[in-house]
């Protein structure tokens, strides 16, 4: 059976080694891992408290609807209930708006380095992929995104806070881009990680969805909700939109157990603002440290950063592995001499500082 020729250019996500592989390997009893973004303060107590109180029926299909956790987030975000679609995670939302708008003939604009799927999902549809380097200091370039766009550009994927890198999309460059963007065009804004951004730097994208029929924003449970192991994300724009993504969305793409966790999870504000609190608090005395060794790293309105290295970010990663701190190597990011790491609680990320400063001393100080 012969698949799409293109598959053959791809490959399929390889997760990093697992917590006992690692623990084995190198004969360690401790394992910090800092590598996918997750909350490392778990997720609401309120969550567990109605999971231990009542698990939904496993043998009955979930809510194809998603009607109740629907109901609470058109109220919690004030929009309509036929402008949201549900989908495993973020990720789903991508691959369904592919699905819908994309063809062989037709191509994407995306930044790079940016979320790979955007790219990934693009290529399966037979769509070409025009990727714009980001400026020096890690933002995208919009005005050269917007030249890149012709009459057969479908989709424009801006990821903001962009991940691997951290940094948001200014309001007032926003704007512009918005203003000068053709209609035919989709504009995918993935806010993953929504919940992380300083509220000074907030461009609230969701009030341009009334006047603009051509946008879609998407925002996930997995980050901020610690609900990364339930995998459920969700996407808001105009009716028309959602309407197309529901034909292919799957009848039954989220499940019992998802929806009621995230319905719990939706309601307990106090949960995020702890968490985006001790992650700004852990986030500060990280960055001081990286200064204090002379370290560049890109700025972030995220729970993680991107750290510049001083030698190849896969020697730095490995470094780390051997002494049990699980970080990304740049360099499989597209991003030479980095490595990402995502932040950990205050006591984690005092251990790993400890290491780095050894590293340091080892291999820069000498």
């Amino acid at each position: 059976m012969e698949a799409k020729p293109v598959l053959s250019q791809l490959t399929p996500y390889k997760q990093g080694k697992q917590t006992k592989e690692i623990q084995q390997e190198f004969g360690l009893e401790r394992i910090v891992k800092l590598a996918s973004n997750e909350n490392p303060y778990g997720y609401s107590n309120q969550v567990k408290e109605a999971l231990l109180q009542g698990l939904p029926d496993f043998n009955i299909y979930p809510d194809g609807y998603t009607a109740e956790l629907r109901s609470a987030l058109a109220n919690k975000l004030e929009v309509a209930e036929s402008q949201l679609v549900f989908g495993s995670g973020t990720e789903e939302i991508i691959q369904m708006l592919c699905r819908t708008y994309l063809a062989p003939g037709s191509n994407v604009v995306t930044a790079t380095p940016t979320f790979g799927q955007y790219k990934h999902y693009s290529l399966i549809e037979g769509a070409e992929v025009k990727e714009i380097e980001v400026t020096a200091d890690g933002y995208h370039a919009l005005d050269k995104m917007l030249e890149a766009i012709d009459e057969k550009t479908r989709i424009i994927w801006l990821c903001s806070p962009n991940n691997p890198i951290g940094t948001v999309i200014p309001k007032e460059a926003f704007e512009a881009f918005l203003n000068n963007c053709p209609k035919h065009v989709l504009i995918a804004f993935d806010e993953a990680y929504f919940e992380y951004v300083d509220p000074e730097a907030n461009i609230d994208v969701l009030s341009y969805i009334k006047n603009h029929n051509n946008l879609i924003v998407m925002r996930t449970f997995s980050k901020a909700y610690g609900l990364a192991g339930l995998r459920i994300g969700y996407g808001i724009a105009n009716h028309m939109i959602i309407d197309k993504l529901n034909v292919v969305r799957g009848p039954f793409n989220t499940t019992s157990i998802a929806q009621q966790a995230a319905l719990v999870a939706l309601s307990d504000d106090v949960f995020i603002t702890n968490s985006y609190e001790k992650n700004k608090t852990v986030k500060a005395s990280f960055k001081n440290f990286l200064n204090q060794i002379g370290w560049k790293y890109f700025h972030s309105e995220t729970n993680f950063l991107l750290v510049e290295t001083p030698i190849s970010g896969i020697d730095v990663f490995q470094y780390l592995l051997e002494r049990g701190f699980i970080v990304r190597p740049g360099e499989l990011l597209g991003i030479p001499k980095t490595i990402r790491v995502s932040l950990g609680t205050g006591e984690d990320m005092e251990d790993l500082q400890r290491v780095l400063l050894e590293f340091h001393n080892e291999a820069i100080v000498k």
